[in-house]
């Protein structure tokens, strides 16, 4: 079963680095739209701290949903889907290696870079190590979470659209307790309880989402 998730995820990893232009497109997706908010809302030190929590993981959100909707197309189109779900090992395996891949490839870069980002808000440094922690945690769930939409909406005409309709109501919970764990540092409160409830989130969306996935793209396939 490991020896699986690894082939998987080293695949997926190496296909990811022939297709660099659409990681960087997700940075500097994430760069532009964070850096614009301190350009718009003005140089007050105080309302750029309020801010802050929600720009960079609503930025971070949508940096990562960029590249849901090619996570399980490109091995449909070319027919590598079908033979991973006729392989004797269980589908949900394959898609919990897709899964880390992309976590690799679009969620753990976006936590490394938040924090940098994070000081044009004016950030004080434990609510900066707070943000990156948060983002470290809560980020798979975003991968996990969206691999149903894009096995839901796999092959259909106009699924970029409908997987964003799918997908964002569910990172709701996610988006609140991550943005709130670095609320509660900048007002003086600990972020304990939202970091536990976030990373609660996590494992239950990276143990379940893939078996839940693999059943959508089993009739995907169908």
């Amino acid at each position: 079963m490991l020896a699986l998730i690894r082939a998987i995820v080293a695949r997926d990893l190496r296909l990811a680095m022939r297709r660099q232009a659409d990681i960087v497109s997700a940075m500097f997706f994430f760069i532009i739209v964070v850096s614009l908010f301190p350009l718009g809302v003005g140089p007050e030190a105080e309302l750029l701290r309020k801010l802050a929590p929600g720009v960079l993981w609503v930025a971070a959100l949508l940096a990562t949903m960029l590249s849901l909707p090619r996570l399980f197309a490109d091995d449909h189109r070319d027919g590598t889907l079908e033979q991973l779900a006729l392989a004797p090992q269980p589908l949900g395996l394959v898609v919990l290696g897709k899964v880390i891949a992309h976590w690799l490839v679009s969620g753990l870069p976006l936590a490394l870079l938040a924090p940098v980002l994070g000081l044009q808000f004016g950030l004080p440094n434990d609510a900066l190590w707070v943000l990156t922690v948060s983002l470290l945690i809560g980020t798979p769930a975003l991968s996990g979470i969206g691999a149903i939409g894009a096995a839901l909406t796999l092959g259909v005409r106009g699924g970029g659209v409908l997987l964003s309709l799918l997908v964002l109501p569910l990172y709701i919970p996610v988006l609140i307790f991550g943005a709130g764990a670095v609320d509660a540092t900048v007002t003086g409160l600990g972020p304990q309880a939202h970091l536990s409830l976030l990373g609660a989130l996590t494992l239950g969306g990276v143990f379940f989402a893939p078996w839940a996935t693999a059943a959508a793209l089993r009739i995907a396939l169908e």
